[in-house]
């Protein structure tokens, strides 16, 4: 079959957040043809350029989101009559969300403000005063309106997306004057939440730059027959952006879409909106909440990567049935010696391995080393990472003037030369040539992060072999079972509790270690990854109605035209033979279908013969 992937700053780009797992799904799936729709997100990215392609990919199309761009298109007086209602409607379904919506707060999220608010959570509350009690709306009150709004959204959604496609674009348009003024009228109309309300004309303009940026994908060339009408899957590598095209493609072409999320982006934009104001967090809030939404819905199978993705989703109104857990796939071959050899680590040495950022805690491992160095005076601790950024940079250096005050060099003798019980270190020197030497060095692997996805580092241990001490965020329980000790986030006394646990029992940390890798080469590998996909693939085509008929002689379809193996390479697939699409976008709304119009073509072709073959 031929699978449409749609990316957003990750794959085929070497830079890209989620490039590998794509890379690692396209070279398994050999079987299969891939078209790569690909948006950049800076220009950085770009220039970078992207990873070997393998032969199965037929096609990368891509487009940028990170520059301005000047489409020169002048709307008429129509057009901007259509732009101004479907925008607007846009712009009051993120102003007028019900309470319980997905652009509302979410339980535990750092968007949500505090519950005896009433209305105060982002994007949610009725801003009058009233709350959700008895005194306010029912419940099946508040869905009944919830799904009008969605309904709201997806119609100006649509609106906008079949005006791109016939005037050739809206960069311009959704950059414009109209589109800020609809945002304000929206904001001030009765019935808007108190953040929408609270809304300046600063506020505004960011939030129609932001917009412009996220519907960007509504002005592009991709949804024709030949381009994404053409795949019989169209599968988005994350929500959000990404997954735009592949609704653009539902919606005029038919495709079935299948969307994949090792990191939800509702979450991932209450994480990184900390210093926006209340209107422009709410309100992009809102959009992203309405756009998962939608995505959600249409979707025709959803893969979370781990159940706190699956939670969020289902939170943002995914159907249970629609959701298969799919984890992600490492390839487990780098790290097998040092699984296969626990005994060569040194047992009184804890690693920290990982991306340096204030997510990540540093401090609070800092302060439960200095508590683990009194009741176990030879451990010792090696951090191994770099900065992420400018930030994480300054968080290092912070994070090494505390090692300094909290652990003094120290020396064996008087004429001994001192150094720290605490080393940062990086990946790719002599002593730690690969991230598999990193986790080798100790014989218990700490993870004290605040915030974490599905944590990648954390199974990279599990595949060494190594006992962990981990807190309990994100999806780390699900990812380690019972094969290692979990505690509280911020808590550096039962973190130094656990971890001196394990120093003084080599035998429990040798149990921990290989169950922690028999658990990772079951569930976290490349080949239980790819199977999966290659089975919901199937899945997904064999309840989805044929969209794309061969055609006889006299132009009309051929029953039974296009069998089995007519996706499988070899000398029966003839590339020659007419495929037209059914009920395209393109067709005149009167008159015959698209593929009734032209002449006659014939559906089969001779095909030659092997060589070699008796004639």
């Amino acid at each position: 079959m031929r699978i449409g992937l749609l990316t957003e700053g990750g794959y085929p780009y070497v830079s890209g957040e989620a490039g590998l797992w794509c890379e690692r799904l396209v070279r398994g799936l050999e079987q299969h043809e891939f078209d790569v729709y690909a948006l950049s997100r800076s220009e950085r990215e770009e220039a970078e350029g992207w990873v070997p392609l393998p032969p199965q990919v037929g096609r990368v199309r891509t487009a940028p989101l990170w520059e301005t761009v000047d489409d020169g298109i002048v709307h008429g007086r129509r057009a901007r009559r259509r732009f101004a209602e479907s925008y607007g409607e846009l712009a009051m379904a993120l102003c007028t969300g019900a309470p319980g919506d997905p652009s509302a707060g979410l339980p535990g999220d750092p968007g949500a403000r505090p519950s005896g608010d009433p209305g105060a959570r982002l994007g949610g509350g009725r801003g009058d005063g009233r709350g959700d009690g008895p005194g306010g709306e029912s419940a099946e009150a508040s869905e009944d309106r919830s799904a009008l709004e969605a309904d709201r959204f997806a119609s100006a959604l649509y609106g906008l997306a079949e005006l791109a496609r016939d005037e050739g674009g809206l960069p311009a348009a959704l950059r414009s004057e109209t589109a800020v003024r609809a945002l304000e009228r929206a904001c001030r109309a009765p019935g808007a939440h108190r953040s929408a309300r609270e809304a300046r004309v600063p506020d505004l303009l960011t939030v129609a730059a932001r917009l412009e940026r996220a519907l960007r994908p509504l002005s592009l060339d991709w949804y024709e027959d030949d381009d994404l009408g053409s795949v019989d899957l169209c599968h988005a590598a994350s929500g959000g952006t990404a997954a735009l095209p592949g609704l653009l493609a539902r919606r005029f072409c038919d495709v079935p879409l299948l969307v994949t999320e090792y990191g939800v982006r509702l979450r991932t934009h209450y994480l990184t909106e900390p210093d926006s104001s209340p209107a422009i967090r709410a309100l992009l809030a809102a959009f992203h909440g309405r756009l998962a939404a939608e995505t959600y819905r249409r979707a025709a199978v959803i893969t979370p990567g781990n159940t706190h993705a699956r939670r969020w989703q289902e939170r943002c109104g995914a159907d249970r049935a629609k959701l298969r857990t799919v984890h992600p796939g490492m390839d487990a071959t780098p790290f097998a010696e040092a699984g296969e050899f626990p005994e060569c680590a040194d047992p009184q040495t804890l690693v920290w391995v990982g991306r340096v950022e204030p997510a990540k805690d540093l401090v609070s491992l800092l302060h439960a080393f200095a508590e683990i160095r009194r009741a176990e005076t030879a451990a010792r601790l090696r951090i191994v990472g770099t900065p992420s950024g400018p930030e994480g940079a300054a968080y290092l250096a912070h994070c090494k003037g505390l090692a300094a005050q909290l652990f003094p060099d120290e020396a064996d003798g008087p004429h001994a030369v001192g150094r720290n019980p605490v080393s940062f270190e990086e990946i790719g020197g002599p002593e730690l040539p690969s991230r598999a030497d990193a986790y080798a060095a100790g014989a218990l692997v700490v993870l004290s992060s605040v915030v974490e996805g599905f944590p990648s580092g954390l199974v990279e241990a599990m595949f060494c072999g190594r006992a962990t001490v981990s807190t309990d965020v994100g999806a780390v329980v699900e990812a380690i079972g019972g094969t290692g000790l979990v505690v509280p986030p911020r808590n550096p006394r039962a973190l130094a509790e656990a971890c001196v646990a394990l120093l003084r029992d080599p035998e429990r940390r040798e149990r921990l270690g290989a169950a922690a890798r028999a658990r990772a080469l079951e569930l976290f590998t490349v080949e239980q990854n790819v199977a999966a996909f290659h089975g919901i693939y199937l899945e997904i085509l064999s309840r989805t109605p044929v969209r794309r008929v061969v055609l006889d002689d006299t132009g009309e379809p051929l029953p039974f035209g296009v069998p089995a193996e007519a996706h499988v390479p070899g000398r029966w697939s003839d590339p020659a033979a007419r495929v037209a699409a059914r009920g395209g976008a393109g067709e005149p709304r009167n008159g015959p279908p698209g593929w009734a119009t032209d002449g006659p073509v014939r559906a089969t072709a001779p095909v030659p013969a092997p060589e070699g073959a008796a004639r």
